[in-house]
């Protein structure tokens, strides 16, 4: 599988009525788990959605193995790079294995139909996330932790080397979140390179390898989490007045936040 490289150059992006970034540059590390974070409305989710082509610059450009995305076609864009959007909605009456097999679209044609070689990497990708059982499941009947599981093993179907995830653990409970996570660290693991939108600082410090922090459409910290989560850094970001101690299960920074002190 080719894990090709994804990169932003000096890109404005943003609304009819507003810009949210402004002159960015951002280069993915190839094979990285990497955390984007950041308080709401800072630009966290227009740069995912610009880098997967779901938001066109309207400045600067997106470069996927040194090509910009807005020279590709469609299918060839999908082939490299595939995103997960927030809440995703789910035809209804739609088997798991058929909503994973739609992950297979971007290499159809007519001169390439349905093969015994898709059938392998759709059972395969329900392999990777513990979803093969639930194959003839509906999707609508599962909960939501396994709904984005199966979400995320129809984007591994498209056998893309790099995989876009905006806001994955949104409205999942801690055990769901921390499985979702867990996944996408053994997806890098086999030559993946993975960028999700998270909120939860502490989970993206223990997961991810390589961290973004931004604030009003800037990168203004990146590197391991202990470049990243650092007192300075949560109160420019965030406003946050906050300790930074070592997790004692992973030696990853962990957010404190200092107690506020009441008027009487």
């Amino acid at each position: 599988m080719h894990t090709p490289s994804l990169s932003a150059e000096a890109i404005r992006v943003g609304y009819p009525e507003r810009s949210v970034i402004d002159c960015l540059d951002f280069t993915v590390p190839q094979g990285s788990f990497t955390a984007i974070v950041g308080p709401n409305a800072c630009g966290k989710s227009t740069l995912l959605r610009a880098l997967g082509r779901m938001l066109t610059p309207s400045r600067g450009r997106v470069l996927v193995d040194g090509r910009s995305v807005a020279d590709l076609r469609s299918k060839e864009f999908a082939r490299l790079v595939g995103v997960l959007p927030q809440s995703p909605v789910t035809p209804e009456a739609l088997t798991v294995g058929d909503l994973v097999s739609r992950g297979r679209y971007p290499h159809q044609s007519l001169l390439r139909q349905w093969s015994a070689d898709d059938e392998r990497i759709v059972e395969d990708a329900l392999e990777e996330v513990g979803m093969r059982e639930y194959s003839d499941r509906l999707v609508e009947e599962l909960s939501g932790g396994q709904r984005q599981r199966v979400w995320i093993a129809m984007a591994l179907a498209q056998e893309t080397g790099v995989l876009l995830l905006d806001e994955p653990t949104t409205f999942l409970d801690i055990a769901h979140q921390i499985d979702v996570l867990e996944l996408c660290a053994r997806l890098t693991g086999r030559g993946r390179t993975v960028v999700a939108v998270l909120h939860d600082l502490n989970l993206a410090a223990r997961y991810a390898d390589h961290m973004v922090a931004m604030h009003d459409g800037r990168i203004i910290a990146s590197g391991s989490a202990s470049d990243v989560i650092t007192p300075d850094v949560l109160k420019t970001a965030y406003s946050l007045d906050a300790l930074v101690l070592d997790d004692p299960e992973t030696g990853r920074p962990l957010v404190v936040p200092r107690a506020q002190q009441s008027g009487a």
